[in-house]
């Protein structure tokens, strides 16, 4: 069995403008105040650091348990991952479950940071695929449609399934597997997300720096949004009522012409 290892639309935080209002009139009136007296570098250097601090506070009140609950309350409640067992003949019978924008990073510096700002947890394993080389962000700003099923859904029968085996029948009936970007780039899009539930990424496992295969998963464990590693070594298995996510691939220009031709 394998080991785990410990934005769509985002609500603007409610208390953050009055207080970058308070802040902005603390300084003008610090400014007024020694504007005759001396230079006003350093209190236009406190009043950036204090708008930092207040977006940065309020931007961590996405991700931790308490917050994801109040998500839940403001907003309209998330739609449940479909759970439905019915056989998968082909991705065409899979209905889209969310899409979400990838390649709006520069780099893997300015998403962890954002992670990290808006209280986003990341497991030892996941921090470390998202640290390798091989794992990479899109130049260009793209918008992606998941589709999600079951090992069970894809024909597989029994208490679990091997991952290798889930993902070449997947790719058979035409589901594609995800970029790695797509798991961080849930976690961050997907903010409501209905505590207990665990989102296998389906994509190609990265390794780790003592050579351990890792893909990503996407969950709230009740304790807060985290984004988590599963070791894949020696033939994996998990729980045929797993929900994996892959992505609809898309079709080339030349491939829709050739197409339309025939």
């Amino acid at each position: 069995m394998s080991a785990i290892y410990g934005a769509a639309w985002m609500r603007r935080p409610s208390g953050s403008t009055p207080r970058v209002v308070s802040l902005v009139r603390q300084f003008l009136s610090a400014w007024r105040e020694r504007r005759t007296r001396r230079s006003v570098s350093f209190t236009g250097l406190l009043l950036c650091n204090a708008l930092i601090l207040a977006f940065a506070d309020e931007a961590k009140a996405q991700c931790t348990a308490q917050d994801v609950l109040r998500n839940h309350r403001m907003l309209k409640a998330a739609a449940p991952v479909p759970r439905s067992q019915i056989p998968v003949s082909s991705a065409a019978d899979v209905p889209a479950w969310k899409t979400i924008a990838i390649g709006t990073f520069t780099d893997v510096l300015a998403l962890r940071n954002v992670m990290s700002a808006m209280g986003c947890e990341v497991g030892s394993a996941a921090a470390e695929i998202l640290a390798r080389p091989a794992f990479t962000l899109s130049g260009t700003k793209t918008d992606v449609e998941l589709l999600t099923v079951s090992a069970a859904q894809l024909g597989f029968q029994g208490e679990t399934a091997s991952l290798t085996e889930i993902y070449a029948r997947a790719q058979r009936l035409g589901l594609g597997l995800a970029p790695a970007e797509i798991a961080p780039q849930l976690r961050l899009q997907y903010l409501d997300q209905p505590i207990g539930e665990f989102l296998i990424i389906g994509m190609e496992p990265i390794t780790t720096w003592a050579g351990e295969p890792i893909i990503l998963t996407v969950a709230n464990g009740g304790a807060g949004l985290i984004l988590i590693g599963q070791d894949t070594r020696d033939g994996a298995e998990i729980p045929v009522t797993s929900t994996l996510v892959f992505v609809r691939p898309t079709t080339s220009p030349a491939a829709e012409a050739a197409a339309l031709a025939k």
